[in-house]
């Protein structure tokens, strides 16, 4: 109990006075308002119109217009570490989010565990009496514990949200979502074709769970943390709204920056002396190389818009086009809940929060993508193939990424992009209103800040004091200060002296209007950190970094320099990581069970995430099904692995076994057996893989072989891939393939389930053994059983 109990206890309960006060559930104070803390992803300073960009977000402005815009509010320049500290106020190393979860690395300040010390936002309002609910992205567990095997402490039911509805990693389809529902996997309750799309149904399910509580406690606070994958890629968007800005980008991302930056200027969100840097403003290939001769990554260059054909001209603007579009519909739904707020009369009492987690992202590379999974797998883009799906751009079709121009473009006016401690990756839009608590109407505020604040800034709006212990963990000290002291006085100094910044191999100080900032490339595996060239810029004047004052100011960047150390040894910042993405991806990490040689599968089970599946890559496998078949007629999915954008399948269409295999969505590898399937029980229906080589190192190629039982019925030559089939996303199935389809030619409508016959288990391989070895190995133990 946390109060002591105050009653009269004796024999008999005549006798014996109650006291409710110690089981009695938190009650917020009277009065006490709600939050609704908006998280866009991806989207960088300047997309938005109210930061001077080219979309117009009508919803958003309703929020700016009654509250404030921050013109230097700051990020860490990545997904996970942002969000962490969105929601703890400790910077992400201490939060042990030196980088995504998919990304971790065993160490202290990159596990991919948020310690409990560290206590969340949503767990100390929780305890308080606010409601607490959560729609969208969450990205703060690691990926072992993603999946249904797993401990839930740090899902979000696990970290203080009484109801979760969306997904749990870094990204997922928009269309064919990888859902959650509190703590079980759930299906999309429609299809594309019905009109389905991720950002509506998060919309539904926030104002589903505020409805739920407010029917039974009108008065009762809640504490919502609306986060879509709106902007993150795949860049999914429905068709009528990238429409709605056809030909608005044909001018060029190099053009759309100095016309940005110009409404910048009028309104006020950037000093009137700012420039604009060059758009290659690390180097190229051609002009820089690591310390050991490593190349510059080419992932980081950035194609002139003048360089351009024609047709590359039209695909990239397309490319930003359904950008916008995913954005201007993701405001749309925004403006859904603020009209529920406005017509229950909630708005009035209600702190709404919007900020993007990172700067927009250049995954793209100069050219765009329709598929940004193969920036995972090391596989470049390859510009015909981009062309010919321009006109799926946003579809189920693609999985797409526009080219980082557009990221500059995005982030005017600044250099770089998300992953970078440029400016282009940690400024970000921060915009804040609270009509009952905010007298500021359409304000800007020029205060240094950074996400560690809202925390503290949220806790002190609302009359909470930080808990010295949560969940039974003394807590840990705040790094965010809180930002009230700028809601009514706009030429206040900033609270905020220092903030560092480290990312995949980049770093940077801020101090008191000054910034020192490495140049060293992300995920370049350039390593010797004690090398690097260091800039100094005075960013009080200088917002864009583009007078870089080293020489002129030695001793301020030495001084900034050790600042920047002793700052990253508080917080735990160490070992620096540079490593390319797929290196960092295939990272060996913790498995809920040992690696083994064979995995059985059985249809009717949650689909298995990538990362707790079995292993395929760059080896020899073979994938055996188990089945009945009493007659002629059976088709479906036997099992599946992945989806369109790269997996792999063992099917059944026109009484033939076939198998599929999706290389990064740009080859649909095709084997089909030549005979009929035959009929019985007990029937083993399985595909056989052989490693010949690889080319290049890691893809891998050689032949895939169908049997019936020992007997060979068809046979082909395949490649593939060597990283994962996606970031995070579409698991393993069996007997139905959920999600995104691997094939595009499967029997039925989805999830194309196995019928016509029974499936008893999938068994699939990867010891390398002949086939026929193991072959003959099911049938003894089929034989035993």
């Amino acid at each position: 109990m946390s109060k002591p109990f105050k009653g009269k206890i004796n024999v008999d309960i005549r006798d014996s006075v109650p006291d409710w006060t110690p089981f009695e559930p938190p009650v917020a104070p009277d009065g006490a308002p709600s939050v609704v803390y908006i998280v866009l992803d991806d989207v960088g300073f300047s997309a938005l119109e109210s930061y001077g960009g080219p979309v117009p977000t009508p919803n958003i402005d309703r929020i700016s217009d009654e509250g404030l815009r921050y013109t230097q509010w700051h990020t860490t320049a990545l997904c996970s570490p942002t969000r962490s500290c969105l929601l703890t106020g400790r910077n992400h190393t201490r939060n042990s989010m030196a980088c995504i979860t998919e990304a971790a690395s065993g160490f202290p300040n990159a596990s991919g565990v948020i310690p409990p010390e560290n206590g969340q936002i949503q767990e100390i309002l929780g305890a308080q009496g606010w409601n607490t609910y959560m729609v969208g992205k969450w990205h703060l567990c690691p990926e072992a514990e993603m999946n249904l095997a797993s401990t839930r402490r740090n899902w979000p039911g696990g970290r203080g949200f009484e109801r979760f509805y969306g997904f749990l990693g870094a990204e997922t389809n928009q269309w064919f979502p990888e859902l959650v529902y509190d703590s079980h996997p759930v299906e999309p309750p429609s299809t594309p074709e019905e009109g389905y799309h991720l950002t509506v149904d998060l919309t539904d399910k926030a104002l589903e769970f505020i409805k739920d509580a407010k029917v039974l406690a009108p008065d009762k606070p809640f504490f919502l943390y609306y986060a879509p994958g709106a902007c993150h890629a795949p860049h999914h968007a429905p068709k009528e709204w990238a429409d709605k800005f056809k030909g608005q980008f044909d001018m060029g991302y190099e053009a759309m920056r100095e016309q940005t930056l110009a409404r910048q200027k009028e309104l006020g969100i950037v000093p009137p002396e700012t420039e604009l840097p060059p758009i290659n403003p690390l180097g190229t290939p051609e002009t820089r190389s690591g310390p050991d001769g490593e190349p510059f990554p080419p992932l980081d260059v950035t194609r002139p818009w003048d360089s351009l054909s024609a047709e590359e001209q039209r695909l990239f603007s397309r490319m930003a086009e359904v950008y916008a579009g995913f954005l201007a519909h993701a405001d749309d739904q925004i403006g859904r809940l603020l009209d529920y707020l406005e017509e229950t009369g909630q708005r009035e009492n209600t702190m709404v929060v919007v900020v993007s987690d990172n700067g927009a992202s250049g995954e793209g590379g100069p050219d765009g993508s329709v598929n940004e999974n193969k920036f995972a797998n090391g596989i470049p883009d390859d510009m015909a193939e981009n062309l010919a799906k321009i006109d799926e751009l946003g579809s189920p079709g693609t999985y797409n990424h526009y080219p980082n121009g557009w990221a500059m473009a995005f982030n005017t006016p600044f250099k770089m992009w998300k992953r970078y401690e440029y400016a282009g990756g940690t400024s970000d839009p921060c915009i804040i209103s609270w009509p009952k608590g905010i007298a500021a109407r359409g304000e800007l505020r020029e205060q240094y800040h950074h996400a560690v604040d809202l925390v503290p800034t949220m806790l002190d709006a609302l009359g909470v004091e930080a808990p010295e212990t949560l969940g039974g963990h003394v807590q840990s000290h705040f790094d965010g200060v809180s930002m009230r002291y700028s809601f009514d006085a706009a030429t206040l100094p900033s609270a905020r002296q220092t903030q560092f910044y480290s990312m995949l191999g980049s770093r940077s100080i801020w101090h008191d209007g000054w910034t020192a900032v490495t140049t060293h490339p992300t995920l370049s595996g350039w390593g010797h950190f004690g090398k690097d060239e260091w800039e100094l810029y005075h960013t009080d004047v200088d917002r864009s970094e583009l007078h870089d004052l080293s020489l002129q100011e030695p001793e301020r960047l030495q001084e900034l320099i050790n600042l920047w150390y002793a700052e990253a040894g508080a917080n735990g910042a160490f070992p620096l990581d540079d490593r390319s993405a797929l290196e960092i991806i295939l990272t060996p990490r913790p498995l809920l069970s040992p690696a083994r040689n064979r995995y059985i599968y059985y249809p009717g089970i949650a689909d298995v995430p990538e990362s707790q599946a079995v292993n395929v890559r760059n080896r020899s496998y073979a994938i055996a099904a188990l089945v009945d078949l009493p007659e002629a007629g059976a088709e479906g999915v036997l099992f599946s692995h992945g989806a369109r954008f790269g997996g792999h399948a063992l099917y059944i269409k026109d009484n033939k076994l076939h198998y599929v295999y999706s290389f990064v969505g740009s080859v649909e590898q095709t084997v089909v057996a030549d005979q009929e399937l035959p009929t019985g029980e007990g029937l083993i229906l399985s595909a056989a893989f052989a490693k010949e080589g690889e080319d290049p190192p890691g893809l891998s190629f050689g032949t895939l072989s169908l049997f019936h039982g020992d007997v060979k019925v068809g046979e082909g030559k395949i490649k593939t891939q060597p990283g994962k089939f996606s970031i995070s996303g579409d698991g393993l199935c069996v007997g139905r393939d959920g999600g995104d389809p691997v094939a595009a030619d499967y029997p039925g409508t989805a999830p194309h389930p196995f019928t016509g016959g029974t499936i008893t288990r999938v068994a699939v391989d990867v010891s390398g053994e002949p086939y026929v070895d193991l072959e003959r190995e099911a049938v003894a133990m089929m034989a035993r059983e």
